[in-house]
Order: C-alpha cells, then structure tokens, then sequence
C-alpha cells in the first residue's frame, strides 16, 4: 500500500470516528432539549442521512468539473469538518431558546426544521467527504476499489461509536468528548497533508490546525456558560448515563430538571400530600411501600405513618445524590434506595407491598409509556397485597376534559381495570387513579383524622376542590371501548402523536405524502441493483429504529443504550463488506440470497415480539441488528459491481443507501410505530424486502446490458 493512500485512508477512519460519536452526542443534545422525546431520535437520523445522501451527490456533480480531487483540498475539509462539530453543539444549545419560548413544547414541523438546519452544514460536509476521499485515490489509481472505501468507513464508525460508548460517554462533557473524538481527524489530516505537499506549502497547513483546535478547545471552555439557565442559576450540571441531570436555583428554591423537564422541587405540598395520602388513606395499617420515581417533599409525608419499609426505585444513581444533596427528598428511617429500573425491579423481585406509588410523568415517550401498559399492570398486581392499592397520576383539567385527554384517561381506566376490581379517578391539578381489589374511599380527610395524620393542603382545599359529583362525573366519562395500552400496540403513544399534531394545529399527512411522492420520483431514476440498496438501507434503519423503541418499551434506558444500538447496527457492516467484497461476481444471486435472508430474520423478529418481548434478554436485540447489519454490509459491495464500480456508480450507490435509509427511518418512526406497533410495523418492513427480493430475483440480464432504471 503507498504512503499517500494509507494516509487517505487514515483520513476516511478518523472521519468516520469522529462523525458517528458527533452524531451520538448530537442525539444525545436533542433528546435533552426536547424533553426525551424519541421522536426526536428519528427525526436527527432522518436529517443526518438525507443531508448526507445529498451531500455524496453533490461530490459527485462538483468534483469533475469545477473542484479537482486533491489531498490538500481533503485536508481543508476535514479540518472545517472538525470545527463545525463543536459549533454545531453550541447552536443547538444557543438557538433553541431564540426561535421557541423558553421551556414550551414544539411542534412537529418546527421540530424537524430546527434539527435539519442546524445539523445541515455538518452533515451536508460529511456527505461529501466520503466520495470525494475515493475520487482524491483515483487521481493516483483510476480504477480504486470503491468498496475499499466503504470498509475503511465502516471502521472509522465502529471505532468511533465504542470510543463514545466505552470511554466518552462515562468520563467526559460534550464539548470534551467533540474535542477528543476530533482529535484522530486532525492528526490523520496534518500527516497527509504532509505526504504530499512540499515543504512551503507544508507550513501553510498549521494555522489550519491550530485555529481548529482553538475553536475546539473554546468549546469546553463555554460549555458551563452555554448551560445556564435564562432564569435563576445553575448551581449543579451532569451527564449522566442515562440523561441530563441540572439543578437550578431561583429564590431560595431548588429543581431538579433531567432531560430539560422539571420533575422536582423542594416546594410542591400540595403535589405531595396527594400523592402519598390519596393512597395510603386507603390502607388500614400499612408497613410496606414501593415508590418508584420521587416527588419534592414526599418523604416527609410518608413518615407520619412509621412504615417499616419505604422502598424507593430511581434508575440513576446520580440522581439520587442530587436529590439528597439540595435537600430534594428526606431521609427517613426504613428508607432503601434502589438503583434500578422500575418495571425491571417488579419483573426480579419477590416482594408484597401494601402499596406501589408511580411519580412519572405524562407517558408522552415509549420509555415512560411502559410503565401504563397492560404487562406492567399485570406485574403490579403480583407485587400487591390482596387489599394493595397501586396509585398513579395525569395531568387534570379546569372545567372541561378535551376529547383527546379523555381517550387518554379512558384507555388507562380500561387497562389498569382489567387487573383490578375497583379504579377510581381523582380530579384535581393532577388526575389521580386508585386502583384497588376493595372498595375505595373518597372521603380522604375523614380517613386522615381516624389514623391521627396531619395536612396542610388536604385538610383546608379537598372538600372545596373534590366534590362527590366533580368525581362522579369524571369517572362517567370514561369510554369503556376505548382500546387497552399494551407494549406492542401503544395506544397511549397514538394518542400522545396525534396531540402532538392537533395542539399546534397540523398534521404528518401532508408531510408524508411529500415525502412518498418524491420516494416514487427517486425509485423512478434509479437501477435495480441501487433499489436492492435503497430498500436494505431503509430496512435496516427501520430494524434500528425498531430496536431503539423496543429497548425504550421493555427497557426503558435509551439515553446510555441509543450508543451501543448504533454501534452494535455499525458492526455488521464491516465484517459484511470484506465478505461481500470477495464474493461480489456471484452478482445478482448474492444479493437474492441475502434479500431472502433479511426477510427470514425480520419474520424471526416478529414472532420473538409476538410470543412476549418483554421476556426476551436484551442481547437478542443486539445480536439480530448485528446480523441485519452484516447482511446490509456484504450487499453493498456486491451492488456496486454490478452498477459497474465508477465514480457514477460509487455516488449513487452510496446515495440509494443513505436515501433510502433515511426514507425507513421516517416511515417507521412516523407510521409504522405509532399506529400499528411493533409487529405490524416489523411486518410492513418484510414487504418492501420482498419487493426488493421481488425486483432482483425476476431480473431480465438484457436490462443489465442496456442498463434500464429500475421501473
């Protein structure tokens, strides 16, 4: 191998390291500036892809003619590849606020705006890097392999995601983890820089570096400034594994925000008394609790009863510390801090209590919606004595109950009535459910004043507030046909998109019909062996997205796991594509072969998820995304001889692959998942590969010789 092309390639590897842990923090960045939603997570891939399928055409349609490929121009791009990286960061930080009102939800379509633009110059470069990295080879060696160049990316991207998920994710911010993952491209630029530029020409590259690195270094210098609050002061800042954990302080009062919602503060009695004493009024003589999740002040009202034993379930260790830190939650005696998933804790543990206390919010995100789902009821009643009461909340109402909050409410009461004799809805600021075998008292103070316990807030407001008709007639509105919420058919989850639309007045429809018409316009233009590639890339990235939302419904931790899904959905591609690469002249047939093998692994998948997804392990995802990778690596090789290997051919195939993958995000994420859950959504990608396997088996060799498009 000559010294300049491993010095390329060095390029193409660190490009790739730092452009996957780049997309990793920048997933990670929006799911804290937009609430957690995963959503989000669809709509950064869908962006980063798209723009990237762009950028590789435009290499293809500027660097012939107007731009010649060389290694100094390479090394320019790179070094403005790594900036942008950090600056990207610090925009979506700095503009979120400056186009939406400070702490408001967002719509959809600004949504999707405000992450298309602000990754566009990012991923638009990254798009382009690639193919014209083959294209600077070929100056040297016409006939480059260009799968060559597709292996060294593949390398570069899984070394990048297990740097980020081994090491960056656990030590370092942000801005450090830009700069180290930053770093590998520098160095891989400067040295090829000095390959093949003369010594005067040589000196010139250093400034480029140096301001590089500045403007990466200034990045971790402005982080904490870039974090503070528009009100109050930051007075704690974590990232932790599983979110973003900040502590503001506004007039002596202290909340805890993760992910940018607030979900505790040191001041929230009334919150707090209806949370512990709505239940616990219920109960004769409790002993054991079980809360999972905290609220401000809830400690100190749980101590008026003596309890033996408060078990208190939060998943992430840091927060926990915080909370005890600024004073967020007590503790008090018989108190045992559990760091462990809620739902993971029942399913192991062997415990009765007396009663199971939910402090989540609105199950607005898959993660937060398994936990109001007919198996996590289910595993809530073997946890409960014969006369436990499993209590719970939603947002309330003034005076009236929109239509959607009431389908809401009524898929709830229909689900979690399906384990227990007696549910009762409390109105209030919150919506409280009661769920018991016995009957439920409504008269809580009277309760309060037999067992001798004190309030403030319930004592003096609940007969003003709760009256026996405002209950009444809450619970009369319940819709008994309204559909049950189960893991893999999320209703709450199609209610919770749907609002998502009708609270800022639009819908996906026309957004998705676009994006159809211009999906048939692009099939139209394209060859055969590039739609086998457009719909592997599109199965693929709906296969990801499918594992992504199953690990947020059966495991509930996206935050720390969306970095081993990709880089676990990277692997494959590498091993695939050396394969692929050596046995590339058994054409068409290879890719018939694997075509049918994807197909026979999704049928696998859809009745691993029909028998019960939430019984399997969690390396039964991981194993099948590695084997759909590696189907999708070793047909990328394949497709590419066939298209004939040229720079034409090596841009439209990479483009097929990015477009289409972008296309299977959307669709997945959009339509598949939120209306038809997770079977039906793996079913509906087994029919686009059979009509990829459909497309490629039926090939007429005459149209391979005339070259003829795909339709």
């Amino acid at each position: 191998m000559k010294k300049n092309e491993r010095a390329t390639l060095l390029v193409i590897i660190a490009t790739g390291i730092s452009s996957v842990a780049v997309q990793l923090i920048t997933i990670r960045e929006f799911l804290a500036q937009f609430h957690g939603n995963e959503f989000v997570i669809s709509l950064i891939l869908f962006s980063w892809l798209i723009l990237g399928g762009i950028g590789t055409l435009v290499a293809h349609l500027i660097t012939p003619h107007y731009w010649q490929p060389s290694p100094s121009r390479l090394c320019c791009l790179s070094f403005i590849l790594t900036a942008l990286s950090a600056i990207q960061i610090f925009i979506i930080r700095e503009l979120r606020d400056f186009f939406f009102i400070h702490g408001s939800s967002v719509g959809f379509y600004p949504t999707l705006a405000y992450i298309f633009f602000t990754i566009a110059p990012y991923c638009l470069l990254v798009g382009f890097v690639l193919p014209y990295s083959l294209f600077v080879l070929r100056t040297e060696t016409p006939d480059y392999s260009g799968a060559r160049i597709y292996i060294a990316d593949n390398i570069g991207d899984i070394t990048g995601g297990a740097f980020f998920l081994f090491a960056l994710v656990f030590l370092v911010t942000p801005f450090e983890a830009i700069f180290l993952a930053g770093l590998p491209l520098v160095a891989a630029s400067f040295f090829l820089f000095s390959l093949t530029e003369k010594q005067r020409k040589y000196l010139k590259i250093i400034p480029g570096a140096a301001i590089t690195l500045l403007v990466l270094a200034t990045g971790i210098f402005f982080e904490p400034f870039s974090l503070a609050p528009s009100e109050g002061e930051l007075v704690h800042y974590r990232e932790s594994r599983y979110g973003r954990i900040a502590v503001h302080k506004d007039n002596g009062q202290f909340t805890l925000f993760i992910d940018g919602v607030p979900v505790l503060s040191s001041q929230n009695q009334s919150i707090a008394e209806e949370t512990i004493h709505y239940p616990m009024a219920q109960l004769n003589n409790p002993q054991r609790i079980l809360l999972i999740s905290g609220e401000g002040g809830i400690m100190k009202e749980l101590k008026k009863y003596g309890l033996k034993t408060v078990d208190y379930v939060e998943l992430d260790p840091d927060i926990i510390s915080v909370q005890f830190k600024f004073g967020l939650i007590e503790n008090i005696e018989g108190l045992n801090v559990i760091n462990q998933d809620g739902r993971a804790f029942l399913a192991d543990s062997d415990k009765i209590y007396d009663a199971i206390v939910l402090n989540l919010p609105e199950p607005d995100t898959f993660q937060v919606n398994r936990f109001f789902t007919d198996q996590f009821f289910s595993l809530v009643k073997k946890r409960l004595a014969p006369d436990g009461v499993l209590s719970f909340s939603m947002e309330g109402y003034d005076n009236y109950l929109a239509e959607p909050q009431r389908q809401k409410l009524s898929s709830l009461y229909n689900t979690v009535k399906n384990h227990f004799k007696h549910v009762l809805l409390m109105p209030g600021l919150k919506i409280f459910f009661l769920c018991q075998d016995i009957s439920i008292k409504t008269d809580i103070p009277a309760r309060l004043k037999e067992k001798g316990i004190n309030t403030l807030y319930i004592r003096g407001y609940y007969y003003g507030n709760l009256t026996k008709e405002r209950i009444s007639g809450l619970n009369d509105l319940m819709d008994p046909n309204t559909p049950k919420n189960s893991d893999n058919s999320p209703f709450l989850m199609r209610l919770m998109f749907s609002q998502w639309f009708a609270k800022f007045s639009s819908s996906p429809v026309g957004f998705i019909a676009a994006l159809i018409v211009l999906t048939f316009i692009y099939l139209f233009r394209i060859k055969r062996e590039e739609f086998v590639l457009f719909s592997t890339g599109a199965m693929t990235m709906g296969s990801e997205i499918l594992v992504i939302f199953a690990f947020q419904i059966f495991y509930g931790y996206i935050y720390f796991q969306i970095g081993i899904i990709i880089t676990v959905f990277l692997a494959g591609l590498l091993p695939g594509a050396l394969l692929g690469d050596k046995l590339r002249e058994g054409g068409k047939h290879i890719l018939v072969l694997t075509d049918g093998l994807l197909v026979f692994m999704m049928v696998i998948l859809m009745l691993a998820l029909k028998m019960g997804g939430d019984r399997l392990p969690s390396f039964f995802f991981l194993i099948f995304g590695f084997m759909v990778s590696l189907a999708c690596g070793f047909q990328f090789p394949v497709a590419l001889h066939l298209g004939g290997g040229g720079n034409s051919a090596v841009t439209r195939s990479f483009s097929a692959d990015l477009i289409g993958a972008a296309c299977g995000t959307l669709i997945t994420s959009l339509v598949l998942l939120p209306y038809f859950g997770l079977i039906w959504a793996t079913a509906g990608l087994i029919v686009l590969k059979l009509a990829s396997l459909i497309v490629i088996g039926t090939r007429n060799e005459k149209y391979k010789q005339k070259g003829f498009s795909l339709l």
